[in-house]
């Protein structure tokens, strides 16, 4: 349950961890990317209390994250790949955000550390998911 006690405060009133440093440049940046390994067919359970944590603290302070750019990549060992992006994807429109695609969905695949650096379609959608983002960034300054 959410506490709402940012409300007012523009960032999470819970401190002395990671969330505070994340959530100080998301709110600085133009463009977010945000990215999970698929766990039990979603996004892991660190970035989930990310957005969870970011949500409340835009829905207490309206329009924080309008018009940022937002890019969502997952990796995958075989399926549920789509849930994550879903997930991320949810966040970016429910704050307001331009949703930016590739070529393909940002999907990379691998079981062990550093397989997805080795699934070249992959790779190449991402690289595309960030000359997407740099060139909509250019459009809109």
């Amino acid at each position: 349950k959410a506490c709402f006690a940012c409300a007012g405060k523009k960032n999470c009133v819970f401190g002395d961890d990671i969330f505070q440093e994340l959530y100080r440049k998301m709110t600085e940046a133009d463009a977010i990317i945000l990215g999970s390994s698929t766990y039990s067919a979603d996004v892991s359970s660190t970035l989930k209390a990310v957005i969870e944590r970011a949500s409340v603290v835009c829905d207490t302070n309206p329009g924080m994250f309008r018009h940022k750019i937002g890019g969502a990549v997952a990796v995958a060992r075989r399926a549920g790949a789509m849930n994550v992006i879903d997930t991320i994807n949810h966040f970016f429109l429910n704050k307001e955000m331009y949703v930016v695609g590739s070529t393909y969905w940002n999907i990379a695949y691998g079981r062990l550390p550093g397989e997805a650096m080795k699934d070249e379609e992959g790779v190449a959608n991402m690289k595309n998911l960030g000359q997407n983002i740099a060139w909509l960034l250019n459009r809109i300054k």
